[in-house]
């Protein structure tokens, strides 16, 4: 943790005076007008200018914009101070990484995955941006480490924390709620150890949690905006801006174009009603959107591949890393390291589910996050960061191998050690019950 967080402060401190643009502008203001008494605002509308136009606005989950509101509660508002508060977020990722790595494979996988997290680039470059993806890695890791916890023990209580966790994730990250059906029903049906009916009952009281933890935000929603808004309002413009010409061909393919937005805001539907609240325009977006997506059904298949293509580094992944150093100032060349240590954990990751397989151990789980990412770009669009809450399962996961591949190469070295060539059968590795090297044998052996 102590390496991760001074990685982290190195690159914040590197570039000192950043300034917020983009999602980080609206995150960090959002987080100020919200410690000043107003609510959940659009600062777009409210702050430039002096215009102080007050609009109600959920274009993100609240989750990350409490985060944020943290450090200015307390009088500290710089940008500098937020991108500071961000790092220490992703330090306690590194923490819970490793507990959920011991969950799942023991103390040593523990220590290797916190320390794949810590160094991982694809990870620390995010968390210096002040975007909610410096959230993400420790709302999985959280998420991971109760969901083992349960397998391991399914209860009723262990249920409603996984139900609870899983609630807070969604107010962080509203395309996790996919893993209501990829992670939370499966792994509570698949819980031996109860009668269908426990499981059954488990799982509504799981589910009910969930739904808890996420009723005051949608009923926040639904009291302010005109049209129905559950968890956020941002979908509609996303779309508008991954499904248009820039994006269903050309070097933009799969990727996301603001002129597309743009375009989209000077529809007459838009100066007829200028007053319309977030919750309206995103619906307009919506519609404008998806009526681009009928008339060129015929590039949907491969535009959704390309998306998906770029967020996971296998379509135009050297052109994705120059949109990602261009558009979010991310260091080109700790990008090349970062796209290479992604190809390594996936190739480990495989390593990692056969041996958890072997194991009896659940490997979908850490899968289902993947589930979730390629579901999630294939509807809007790819880019790296969208991949960040996938690093943290392939860190699990590869730390899984390289624990594996370190206790092999230690029984071969032990096997060295008690060879004897004049015995043929001497090559065998130390049990349990032999002494210890320089042990005598007249002596109780002692317990490894």
């Amino acid at each position: 943790m102590v390496l991760g967080l001074a990685i982290r402060l190195d690159t914040v401190y590197s570039q000192a005076g950043k300034v917020a643009g983009g999602d980080a502008y609206y995150y960090y203001n959002a987080a100020k007008l919200l410690v000043a008494g107003h609510g959940f605002i659009n600062p777009y509308l409210y702050i430039p200018h002096g215009a102080h136009h007050v609009v109600q606005s959920a274009d993100f989950p609240p989750l990350f914009i409490f985060a944020l509101a943290i450090p200015s509660a307390v009088g500290l508002k710089s940008f500098l101070v937020a991108r500071v508060w961000c790092c220490v977020l992703g330090t306690a990722a590194i923490g819970v990484c490793g507990y959920t790595g011991r969950e799942i494979g023991g103390q040593r996988v523990g220590l290797v995955a916190a320390f794949l997290l810590a160094v991982n680039p694809n990870i620390w470059m995010t968390d210096e941006l002040a975007l909610s993806e410096a959230l993400a890695p420790l709302l999985i890791a959280t998420l991971l480490l109760f969901a083992y916890r349960f397998w391991k023990d399914p209860s009723v209580k262990r249920g409603i924390w996984l139900g609870v966790v899983l609630g807070i994730a969604m107010l962080g990250r509203d395309e996790l709620t996919v893993l209501v059906v990829f992670l939370l029903v499966p792994l509570v049906l698949l819980a031996r150890t109860l009668s269908w009916k426990r499981r059954f009952a488990v799982l509504g009281i799981a589910l009910l949690a969930t739904a808890l933890v996420v009723a005051p935000w949608v009923g926040y929603n639904l009291s302010r905006f005109q049209k129905p808004v559950f968890i956020s309002t941002g979908l509609g413009v996303t779309l508008a801006s991954a499904d248009c010409g820039a994006t269903y061909s050309g070097p933009a393919e799969g990727y996301w174009s603001m002129p597309c937005a743009l375009a989209d805001s000077h529809n007459p539907w838009f100066k007829e009603h200028p007053k319309a609240d977030d919750s309206a325009q995103g619906a307009e977006y919506q519609h404008l959107a998806l009526d681009y997506v009928r008339a060129h059904e015929n590039r949907l298949v491969p535009v959704t591949l390309a998306k998906i293509g770029r967020a996971f580094g296998f379509f135009h992944p050297l052109e994705q890393i120059s949109f990602d150093s261009y558009i979010e100032t991310r260091p080109y060349h700790w990008a090349l390291v970062g796209l290479g240590m992604y190809y390594a954990l996936l190739a480990l990751s495989i390593g990692g589910t056969v041996i958890l397989r072997r194991r009896r151990i659940p490997s979908f789980p850490l899968w289902a996050i993947g589930l979730e990412v390629v579901c999630s770009v294939a509807l809007t669009f790819g880019q790296t960061r969208y991949r960040t809450t996938f690093e943290v399962s392939l860190v699990l996961m590869a730390a899984v191998t390289l624990d594996a591949i370190w206790s092999a190469l230690r029984r071969g070295r032990g096997a060295e050690r008690w060879a004897d060539p004049a015995d043929p059968a001497s090559d065998r590795p130390p049990s349990s019950s032999d002494p210890w090297p320089g042990e005598r044998l007249d002596e109780p052996a002692l317990t490894p």
